[in-house]
């Protein structure tokens, strides 16, 4: 066996269909589509390095393994590195070559960037090949459903502002709101959220318009969000309306399904009804980071039980989401709650 190294060249990746077969994991499926030709940047496009690994026999190279590092405009603190190697040429140190020379290129990125990142599910070859060569996870992440009526819903007392009745149909009607996307008040707490979650691993500064694109987006299928606000509290005493409502606890925005380009007619809505029925919503469910942890864990529980009461909720469970954990992790135990697929390790050097 003769192994030859080269860049990136266009038809590089049917040839690499044909000797990879499907991939092995969602991850790989995912990250092949980074395989590209070498980019130094500019004009929207990220600096890249992309090498292919060529068996030479009879003088023809058969591509048999790629390997690909890249910088990130969000989480700019480490590069992205990815690399694959056909089954039947692995343990060949294919790979370690691979990994190596990815390692020189990411010596001149121009950010300056050296550190590298990687996904990699527990106990797949991605896994041994990352341990072997030092890269450790930092972050654990997987998607949880939660069940229908797992939790019991909170009770809200409802405030008698300027003599309106006490009833179960407004009870909490001042602190559980809807709130369209595009909301500057939503966006600012998405985006300051998100960025406390991943201390391990910075955002940057996240503008504006930054956040939408990355979760509000119609783009991005955000169908919907609620709120969950503190109680509104009047400068004049109980039985005077505040003038401005609480500030938000905690959110939740829901993403659409995408639908069935192939569907007839008549069919694709009776699919997407019996989709609605049956498909867990896709939520990303947080809360204010300047909370007490005590009063974030009990708002996110709130919001999670006021959301997954009918209908099943999937969410997205990093291990550095605390509050969340402290509402889901009893129910995963529990039975409440499954696993919707395979953890998610972040490994980095």
């Amino acid at each position: 066996m003769a192994i030859e190294y080269r860049e990136w060249r266009d038809g590089d990746d049917l040839a690499l269909l044909e000797i990879w077969g499907d991939p092995d994991t969602a991850l790989a499926r995912q990250f092949r589509g980074a395989l590209a030709v070498s980019s130094n940047g500019g004009a929207g496009s990220p600096w890249r390095r992309c090498i292919v690994a060529e068996d030479v026999i009879d003088g023809v190279g058969i591509p048999v393994a790629a390997g690909v590092v890249y910088e990130a405009s969000l989480h700019p603190e480490r590069l992205w590195a990815y690399i694959e190697v056909a089954r039947d040429h692995r343990r060949a140190g294919i790979g370690a070559s691979l990994l190596t020379m990815l390692r020189r290129e990411a010596e001149n990125a121009p950010s300056g960037v050296t550190k590298l990142r990687a996904k990699v599910e527990p106990g797949t070859a991605g896994d041994a090949f990352a341990e072997h060569f030092g890269l450790s996870p930092i972050q654990r992440s997987r998607l949880v459903v939660v069940e229908p009526g797992a939790l019991k819903l909170p009770v809200f007392p409802d405030r008698d502002f300027g003599g309106r009745p006490v009833s179960n149909e407004n009870a909490g009607s001042d602190v559980v709101m809807d709130l369209a996307t595009g909301s500057v008040e939503l966006t600012d707490v998405v985006g300051r959220y998100y960025t406390a979650i991943h201390g391990w691993d910075s955002p940057g500064v996240l503008s504006v318009g930054q956040v939408q694109k990355l979760f509000l987006d119609e783009l991005t299928g955000a169908h919907g969000a609620i709120v969950l606000r503190a109680q509104p509290e009047s400068a004049f005493g109980s039985g005077v309306a505040p003038g401005k409502k609480g500030r938000i606890r905690a959110f939740a925005v829901s993403y659409a399904a995408p639908s069935d380009p192939d569907a007839a007619p008549g069919q694709e809505a009776a699919g997407q009804e019996a989709a609605r029925q049956e498909t867990p919503t896709d939520v990303f469910l947080g809360h204010e980071p300047s909370l007490a942890a005590d009063d974030a864990a009990e708002a996110v529980r709130d919001m999670l039980a006021l959301i997954a009461y009918q209908h099943p909720v999937m969410l997205e469970l990093d291990d550095s989401m605390t509050a969340l954990r402290a509402a889901v992790e009893p129910l995963l135990a529990g039975g409440k709650a499954r696993l919707a697929g395979a953890e998610t390790l972040v490994v980095s050097d």
